[in-house]
């Protein structure tokens, strides 16, 4: 695939599944890649060149910024990290019983969260940084998303929970996912009404987070990432879900190598991008919403392959076209 004008390839991309990518708080110049080959990188997407790069001693399963110049990492090695850019020193923070699923920053809050398939999510004040208290899910954490003070925590069992980060002492909601499969991504709205759903079986929901049933009547679920060839369609479990600050529209990937832009108030998809080698791991959208970075990266869906397609970032520079609500 060649490189068009609106994307190119980031050079150096990681050797392993690419499990999450997060761009910096404030600028769209910097990009942080966690990956199974056990590293955290940070590379200049301007420059194209890796700037950075920190190992665990086993594969890292998510990251995030805390602000330009600390990250924050954890995988298989049950660890949280934080790293900081400046003096290249790392911190080993603490550790979940077993390996750690999701890591984010709250910065309403200024917590940082991980999620662990021990059944817990722990808090972390970054100013010590310590623990700042250990939570029981119901189930295995799979995914979480914060939005403001509210963070949503997805477990295995499709069960989803909605805290209230300031007030932890119990669950402000507890629900069954709508979706019939097991949730594989939840991302929350940035103007912190709702969240979007993802599950293995090639649909999104679109949930909202108050309770009263007019807003509840809003919610609603589709298909997608599904690809019919001659009378059979294959089901694609949607793995990406990254939200447009600005518009509130949010792209999701698939197994299936597509990304799509959806307008989630009107219902409706406003565009599909072309087909990428192999499944979409990940993405990205920067905070100004001018850049969406795209990770493919086969994640086995089909069991061992005897040539497995190589694991590639694209940066694409969306245009208003793409990503904006049609009026």
């Amino acid at each position: 695939m060649t490189d068009t004008p609106s994307e190119f390839k980031i050079k150096e991309p990681p050797s392993d599944g690419i499990t999450a990518t997060k761009f910096g708080p404030t600028s769209s110049q910097f990009l942080l890649v966690s990956s199974w080959d056990t590293t955290v990188r940070l590379y200049d997407i301007i420059a194209n060149n890796q700037r950075m790069i920190y190992n665990h001693s086993d594969p890292v399963l998510d990251c995030c910024f805390q602000d330009s110049v600390h990250s924050f990492s954890g995988g298989v090695d049950n660890t949280l990290k934080m790293y900081d850019f400046n003096t290249q020193s790392e911190t080993i923070v603490g550790t979940h019983d077993k390996p750690i699923r999701c890591v984010e920053y709250g910065g309403d809050v200024n917590v940082v969260v991980t999620g662990s398939w021990d059944s817990t999510v722990k808090l972390w004040d970054p100013r010590t940084p310590c623990c700042a208290g250990s939570f029981t899910q119901p189930d295995k954490v799979y995914t979480l998303s914060v939005a403001g003070d509210r963070l949503i925590v997805g477990t295995a069992g499709r069960r989803v929970l909605v805290w209230d980060l300031r007030n932890m002492g119990y669950v402000q909601q507890r629900k069954e996912s709508s979706l019939k499969y097991q949730t594989r991504c939840i991302r929350c709205f940035p103007n912190k009404q709702g969240y979007v759903l993802s599950s293995v079986e090639g649909r999104v929901a679109v949930e909202y987070l108050d309770p009263s049933p007019e807003v509840q009547k809003k919610k609603y679920a589709f298909k997608c990432h599904r690809i019919k060839e001659n009378g059979v369609e294959s089901i694609y479990p949607v793995n990406a879900i990254a939200f447009h600050n600005q518009y509130n529209t949010f792209a999701t990937g698939g197994s299936d190598g597509y990304v799509n832009i959806w307008d989630g108030f009107n219902k409706k998809r406003l565009c599909q991008f072309h087909k990428y080698p192999t499944s979409i791991s990940s993405l990205a959208f920067s905070n100004d919403g001018s850049v969406l970075a795209i990770a493919s990266s086969y994640m086995f869906e089909k069991g061992q392959l005897d040539e497995t397609p190589e694991d590639e970032i694209f940066i694409r520079n969306v245009s208003d076209q793409e990503t904006k609500p049609k009026s």
